[in-house]
C-alpha cells in the first residue's frame, strides 16, 4: 500500500513549499521504479504569496484518512494574529489524535502551533520569523537555529531548502538511505543535511578590526586528528574564551565545541567514502577516538552506521557510472 500524504494549502500558502512534498515524495521509488507515496493538495481556493490562485482537487476530507498530514509555509492569518479556521484547527487535531505525523515546513509552523500541536514542544521555523513567532506562540519551545526537528509524530522545518531537507529525512527514516539517495538525485539535490545543522541565519559581517575566528576555524581544521581545547582556540585566536566563544557563534551560528564534531564527522564522512581504512583508523584520522565514538556520532547525525553508510555511498557512485 502506497503512503496517503496530504499537504494542506492554505491562504497566503508558498508555492515553493506548496510545491516541494509532491516532488520529493513522487520521486521517492522502490526497486521497481514503483511510487511508495500518494500525495495529495487538499483545501479551498486560495491565494498564493507569489500572487496566483491555487485550486486544490481535494477539500480537507482527505485528512481524516492521510497517513501524513502536511502543511507548507504561509503568510496567512496565523502568521498574522495567531489564529486558523475552525474547521482546519479540528482537522489537523483530529488528524494527529489518530496517530497521523503532522508535518510543517517553514511558517507552516505557525498553523501547527494556532492549532494547538505544538504546546510545550521543541519545533522549528525560518529564523528571519524567530520574533513574531515567539511573541505569537510563547508555549511553544521554537529552535530557529536547526534545519528541521523530528519528534516523532510532529516534525517542523525551517524555510525553503529545508522543507526539501525534512521531506528527504521522511523518506529516509521510513525506507532507508538508498530510497532517500535515489530521491534526490531524481530532484538533483545534495541527499542530506543534518537537522541540527545552523540555518545561513543572516548576520552582520565583522568589521576588519573585529574579525578573528576564521583563521581560528582554517587552524583547527588542519588538526581535526589531535585534541583541540576551547582555551587552545582562543589562544591562537588571541582573545579570552568568553569572547571568543561569543564571536564564535555570531559568525558560525555554533559554539566552537558543534562546530568541531561537525566538521570531525564531515572528515569521517569523506575518508568512509573514499578511502579503504578501517573504522577505527577513520574514527582516528577524523579526531573522534574510538570507532564507537565514530558510530554514535554517525548513528546521531545520519541514522546509519559507518559500514552500512560506506557500503551505501559506493553503491550509488557504481550506478551513476553504469
Amino acid at each position: 500500500m502506497t503512503h496517503a500524504i496530504a499537504v494542506l494549502a492554505l491562504d497566503g500558502v508558498v508555492a515553493f513549499d506548496l510545491g516541494v512534498p509532491s516532488q520529493v515524495f513522487h520521486a521517492a521509488r522502490d526497486a521497481a521504479d514503483q511510487r511508495l507515496y500518494q500525495v495529495r493538495v487538499c483545501g479551498a481556493p486560495v491565494r498564493s504569496a507569489a500572487g496566483f490562485t491555487v485550486v486544490p482537487e481535494h477539500d480537507l476530507s482527505i485528512l481524516a484518512t492521510a497517513d501524513t498530514v502536511i502543511v507548507p509555509g504561509i503568510h496567512g492569518s496565523a502568521m498574522r494574529d495567531g489564529s486558523v479556521g475552525a474547521e482546519v484547527a479540528a482537522a489537523l487535531q483530529a488528524a494527529h489524535e489518530r496517530g497521523a505525523r503532522i508535518i510543517s515546513i517553514c511558517t507552516g509552523a505557525s498553523v501547527l502551533a494556532a492549532a494547538g500541536l505544538l504546546d510545550g514542544r521543541p519545533a522549528a521555523s525560518h529564523w528571519a520569523w524567530a520574533g513574531r513567532l515567539r511573541q505569537l506562540y510563547p508555549q511553544v519551545e521554537w529552535d530557529f537555529d536547526v534545519l528541521f526537528m523530528d519528534c516523532g509524530d510532529v516534525l517542523t522545518s525551517a524555510g525553503v531548502g529545508a522543507g526539501i531537507d525534512l521531506c528527504l529525512h521522511v523518506v529516509r527514516s521510513d525506507h532507508g538511505s538508498d530510497v532517500a539517495n535515489r530521491a534526490a538525485r531524481r530532484c538533483v539535490v545534495p541527499p542530506w543535511r543534518d537537522g541540527g545543522q545552523a540555518q545561513y541565519i543572516e548576520r552582520p559581517v565583522p568589521a576588519a578590526a573585529d574579525a578573528g575566528t576564521g583563521p581560528t576555524r582554517a587552524w583547527a581544521l588542519t588538526r581535526l586528528a589531535e585534541p583541540v581545547s576551547l582555551e587552545e582556540m582562543a589562544a591562537h585566536a588571541r582573545m579570552s574564551v568568553r569572547t571568543f566563544t561569543r564571536r564564535f557563534r555570531d559568525e558560525t551560528g555554533l559554539s566552537p565545541a558543534r562546530w568541531l564534531i561537525q566538521q570531525r564527522v564531515a572528515r569521517a564522512r569523506l575518508l568512509l567514502e573514499s578511502t579503504d581504512l578501517a573504522v577505527d583508523a577513520v574514527a582516528r584520522r577524523s579526531g573522534l577516538g574510538s570507532a564507537t565514538a565514530l558510530r554514535q556520532h554517525l548513528q546521531a547525525t545520519i541514522g546509519v552506521a559507518p559500514a552500512a553508510y560506506r557500503r551505501t555511498f559506493r553503491r550509488s557512485t557504481t550506478q551513476q557510472h553504469e
